[in-house]
């Protein structure tokens, strides 16, 4: 096998590689896709695309080989700079469908997408950025605008989130652009600027969304009156901050470990509400199934969802008293 021949047959692995990523995705976690953030859709779109050109290229590259068997005689510099180049080029398509597949969403349960119903407690929105939980009735005047944790399907949060509804709370679910809140920091803005009759704003999020909330809050103290981290940590050192905080985590989880949250302790303010679901692992902040890297839990999913829940509401209730 030639040299040209071994790199077109390469060119033709990374074409099929670039349309299996977004096929995988699609067939895993399809149906969550058009609930997401408009770029998760635009890189699935993107990659496949890559893919197509990429191997119609190679095929008529090809072709021609075929047909002329011989190749131009250029300079050898020339032809290294051309080689190295097209080596650059062909390695980041391939960290394109490395990051296609990596970001595929873990998808809500059934459990979360019954959550999703509208019924006569609870208004259920959505829109390209988020999903909003507005409670019926009466005009809230408080609201969360949540972060999901990192590649975790917005409508997984569903479960934990429309009970806070219920409570009397408005509640905002980000769409993340390609699943990662660090993406797009000030997101939480929009969401605020939207529901203009709020009068006072807590935000929060899971994991890596509760990271990218205390940013958010960090940096927006006039607007901010309260963080919510589940299973989660601040970004920044927060214990001078004027705000309502509460720490929510479990005792199992693997990817927020205890310790993590211990650590986080003199970076929150000083009456900051931690509390510790007994048995509780990562996952249990959402409904999308188990997630690698976390930990074995000890209680139900059900139990340790009504203690988060609760230690939600009472961070609500304490930034509505004021």
């Amino acid at each position: 096998m030639t040299r040209r021949t071994t790199w077109l047959t390469l060119r033709a692995l990374v074409g099929l590689l670039l349309l299996a990523a977004p096929a995988w995705v699609l067939v895993t976690a399809g149906g969550a896709v058009p609930h997401q953030h408009g770029t998760l859709a635009a890189l699935l779109a993107a990659g496949a695309l890559a893919g197509v050109v990429l191997l119609v290229t190679t095929a008529v590259a090809w072709l021609r080989t075929r047909r002329e068997p011989g190749s131009p005689d250029r300079p050898r510099a020339r032809r290294v700079l051309r080689a190295t180049g097209a080596g650059v080029g062909l390695a980041l398509l391939v960290v394109l469908a490395g990051a296609t597949a990596w970001l595929r969403p873990f998808p809500a349960t059934d459990v979360a997408l019954d959550a999703l119903r509208a019924d006569d407690a609870v208004e259920v929105r959505e829109s390209a950025g988020w999903y909003a939980f507005v409670p019926r009735g009466a005009e809230p005047t408080t609201g969360l605008v949540y972060s999901p944790g990192a590649r975790v399907d917005v409508r997984a949060t569903a479960t934990v989130l429309r009970p806070l509804a219920e409570a009397g709370y408005l509640v905002v679910a980000l769409k993340e652009p390609l699943g990662i809140a660090l993406t797009s920091p000030d997101q939480s803005a929009s969401a605020m600027a939207e529901f203009d009759g709020i009068e006072r704003w807590a935000v929060g999020g899971h994991s890596l969304g509760g990271v990218a909330a205390s940013s958010f809050a960090a940096s927006h103290a006039d607007e901010v009156d309260g963080l919510l981290l589940h299973a989660s940590y601040p970004l920044g050192d927060l214990s001078g901050a004027d705000l309502v905080v509460a720490s929510v985590s479990g005792s199992a989880d693997g990817l927020t470990t205890p310790e993590d949250v211990d650590a986080s302790r003199p970076k929150l303010p000083a009456g900051t509400a931690f509390t510790e679901v007994d048995g509780a692992v990562h996952a249990f902040f959402a409904d999308y199934g188990p997630q690698p890297g976390d930990g074995t839990p000890t209680t139900t999913r059900e139990s340790a969802q009504r203690e988060i829940v609760a230690a939600s509401v009472a961070l609500l209730d304490d930034v509505a008293a004021g």
